[in-house]
């Protein structure tokens, strides 16, 4: 399935974006969808590139990347109920729709990416009202000089830390802990198993072979990330919820049962020490 516009050219790890768009619209077409993501629908609808051909057309695997993105929502949803006119700042996402699923219409957003991921942005996904796109390595916090420190902040990385190196990851969330005192950031992490088959070149998906994961956590190691800085201090699991059929038996046991309980993809959020009172 493609469309007649764009048709984007990207390398490795970017087509990535390409992938969970695709599986984002493909869930949200259905009229039992865990994920009401209408900006993903028109998107791939846009684009003249061989979703279907190139990365298959999974309903199982549809309903696990919606259920996963769902816990990123509803993380989001929950900072701007608590703090409306808070900032989320989104590092390498891609072409995430997240702003156009759950902004409350008072909240900033600044999305953080590398220059041709953020020109591509730009001319498929325009930035709304209080949205800004940032050209610039993720990794490295110069982009936290553009966000406004008189805010609370929520820092969201999906589907990002898997491509660093482990010692990357580390020194990002220690940054990000020194950086926005008070502030809380949003992560996943593939289990080891998985990462594993990613960096060995052996896992496919319908000929799509995935770019290599080298940073994996199994879920019971997340505790760990508390050892980044001492100013990480709390470790949260985000389960997901509201699967359908099957699959929405099947999840919730998994997620208790070993030792798939352990070894499965995990949502994690990390809240950062409150700023040292001024003398």
């Amino acid at each position: 399935m493609s469309g007649g516009g764009e048709r984007p050219e990207l390398e490795q790890v970017p087509e990535t974006a390409l992938w969970t768009l695709w599986y984002r619209a493909l869930e949200a077409r259905r009229p039992d969808a865990v994920l009401d993501d209408p900006k993903a629908v028109e998107l791939v609808d846009r684009l003249d590139y061989p979703f279907a051909e190139r990365f298959g057309a999974s309903g199982t695997q549809a309903q696990l990347q919606a259920l996963r993105v769902a816990c990123f929502d509803r993380e989001v949803s929950d900072f701007l109920a608590r703090e409306p006119r808070g900032t989320v700042v989104c590092l390498g996402d891609g072409l995430e729709t997240q702003y156009w699923r759950v902004d409350n219409g008072r909240a900033h957003w600044l999305s953080v990416d590398l220059p041709e991921m953020v020109a591509l942005r730009e001319k498929l996904l325009p930035p709304g009202p209080r949205q800004r796109y940032l050209a610039a390595d993720a990794t490295d916090l110069g982009w936290a000089d553009e966000v406004d420190h008189d805010r609370e902040v929520l820092l969201c990385a999906q589907g990002l830390l898997l491509y660093l190196p482990p010692a990357r990851v580390r020194a990002l969330i220690a940054d990000c802990a020194e950086r926005f005192p008070g502030g809380s950031l949003v992560l996943d992490a593939v289990p080891r198993w998985f990462g594993r088959l990613t960096v060995t070149g052996r896992l496919r998906l319908h000929g799509y072979r995935v770019p290599p994961m080298p940073w994996a956590m199994d879920a019971d190691e997340r505790d760990k990330l508390r050892t980044a800085s001492p100013a990480v201090v709390g470790v949260r699991d985000v389960r997901p919820t509201g699967g359908r059929g099957p699959l929405g038996v099947l999840l919730p046991l998994a997620m208790t049962v070993p030792p798939l309980a352990t070894r499965r993809l995990s949502v994690t959020v990390l809240d950062f020490a409150e700023p040292s009172p001024q003398p």
